[in-house]
């Protein structure tokens, strides 16, 4: 069973309703990238910090969230450095860092169930002229911020128990079971999605 990653409040965050908070994601993301400036950056980095503490979320849950993209975020600031200057370098680890906070923020303080209602609805014009249909994609669109950090909880179990066996970090040995388990996850969210069909 994939974890849900709503946390139970009642901050200001966790009142507004959800298609206030998907539109204010989708505008941020859109001003965080023509932002250039690190300063702005930074407050903006700072400000979605401040919005995912306010959801009353666990730092130790927060960090099993992000753990996987600092090496991301690392090997981008570094080839960002390299070849564009550290200003620009700190601009993108700032950028993506805000952006993953907000989105972050926005998961934790709303339910999957609502979601998956304002996706639906959003895309109801477009299944009126057959192009998707609006409850399959909103609840695929609804098990995807379950389903990828998934990803990395299985595969820091994976580690953990190879090593247990001595196996170390043996890549056949982890990816194997990796992609075994991803596609066990792909199949259940599969037969969700199936099973929400009428």
């Amino acid at each position: 069973m994939m974890e849900p990653l709503y946390v139970a409040g009642r901050s200001p965050l966790h009142r507004l309703p959800a298609w206030v908070k998907l539109v204010a994601l989708v505008a941020a993301g859109a001003g965080l990238f023509m932002l250039r400036d690190p300063r702005g950056l930074g407050a903006a980095f700072t400000v979605s910090a401040i919005l995912v503490w306010s959801t009353g979320v666990s730092p130790a849950a927060v960090w099993r969230q992000v753990r996987g993209l600092l090496w991301v975020l690392l090997a981008v600031a570094l080839f960002t450095g390299v070849f564009q200057g550290p200003i620009d370098a700190l601009a993108v680890v700032l950028r993506v860092g805000a952006m993953v906070g907000l989105a972050l923020a926005v998961t934790l303080a709303t339910r999957t169930s609502d979601l998956i209602a304002v996706c639906e609805r959003a895309l109801m014009p477009f299944e009126r002229i057959g192009l998707v249909d609006a409850g399959k994609v909103a609840l695929a669109l609804a098990l995807a911020l379950r389903f990828v950090p998934e990803i990395w909880r299985n595969f820091q179990e994976i580690r953990e128990a190879q090593a247990a066996r001595g196996l170390g970090a043996h890549p056949v040995a982890l990816i194997v079971p990796l992609i075994v388990l991803t596609l066990k996850r792909a199949q259940e969210v599969a037969e969700a999605i199936d099973a929400r069909s009428p």
